[in-house]
């Protein structure tokens, strides 16, 4: 799926939300406020702020990952944005396979880099502050799909999952963003 095809339609303005009102995918109409809304809206300031983390980075391995990532949480907020009677239908849907995609990316970052046993203070780098406030974002997103999931309004439950890794790897860049500066250990073999 690519993520230019869900945008193929967008007007530069279109006058359709000036009452508090937004479309689902497949027209439903509902309030700026729904709860799916909120949850893609939360999604969607994470993926602009990865937007700065990304352009901050200097290291093009992290700026690709950081890409990679910006497109799969569009597709969710898609995901999001699909009312029940069309889900079947959405353009994108979250799988145990993109969490286990999070999972690999972080086990590949922590061969390199070990991180810290205590809490951090995030601020190091511009680019790790991104990433952190990236992450805190998404952590947000998290409690608004888990809440979601809770409720029955979204079945698959994965979405909780992977936004948990998500989480966990905006952390790990932004450790190894702070060590690409001298902060961390390289990890021992």
């Amino acid at each position: 799926m690519e993520i230019e095809s869900l945008m193929g339609g967008f007007k530069k303005f279109s006058k359709a939300g000036d009452f508090g009102y937004t479309s689902l995918l497949k027209g439903q109409r509902v309030p700026k406020y729904d709860p799916r809304v909120d949850a893609y809206g939360v999604l969607d300031e994470a993926v602009s702020i990865l937007g700065l983390a990304r352009a901050l980075s200097k290291n093009r391995k992290i700026k690709k990952t950081i890409l990679n990532l910006q497109k799969k949480l569009y597709g969710l907020c898609s995901e999001l944005a699909t009312p029940p009677e069309n889900y079947e239908e959405a353009p994108f849907k979250t799988s145990k396979t993109h969490t286990k995609e999070v999972e690999k990316l972080i086990d590949e970052y922590l061969k390199e880099k070990s991180l810290p046993n205590r809490f951090i203070i995030p601020g190091k780098t511009p680019a790790s502050a991104t990433l952190d406030i990236a992450r805190t974002v998404v952590r947000r997103a998290e409690r608004k799909v888990h809440k979601l999931i809770h409720e029955g309004t979204i079945k698959n439950v994965e979405i909780g999952c992977y936004l948990n890794r998500v989480a966990d790897l905006l952390f790990t860049l932004a450790r190894v963003e702070e060590g690409l500066n001298g902060g961390l250990k390289k990890r021992k073999k």
